[in-house]
């Protein structure tokens, strides 16, 4: 199980979130305008990347916040928690590099 640190509340089991998919993920500016194409490609093409992964959690029972987790999918390892609109921590990638070589030694 994974502990997931909420910024309002404290670390917590993950049983206590829910996944709300990629974060910084961009709206078209005018969804009227949108071809099928583009909106389709919005709407479903989303990376599935092993390794950094940054996601929207919401603390669902607990304090009800959303808020951005950068993970290792490898490791499932949390690398940072951040509000949303901030962009990601700098120091990830190297976390995220240290993190696979500890799961594949």
């Amino acid at each position: 199980m994974m502990h997931i640190p909420c910024p309002h509340c404290g670390l917590r089991d993950e049983e206590e979130f829910c996944y709300g998919g990629p974060a910084h993920v961009v709206r078209p500016a005018k969804p009227e305008d949108a071809t099928d194409t583009e909106w389709a490609r919005y709407q479903f093409d989303r990376p599935n990347p092993k390794g950094l992964a940054l996601e929207r959690w919401r603390h669902t029972f607990g304090c009800r916040q959303w808020f951005n987790m950068a993970r290792d999918t490898v490791s499932h390892a949390v690398l940072a928690v951040y509000a949303m609109g901030e962009t990601a921590p700098a120091e990830i990638p190297t976390a995220v590099a240290d993190s696979i070589r500890e799961v594949t030694q």
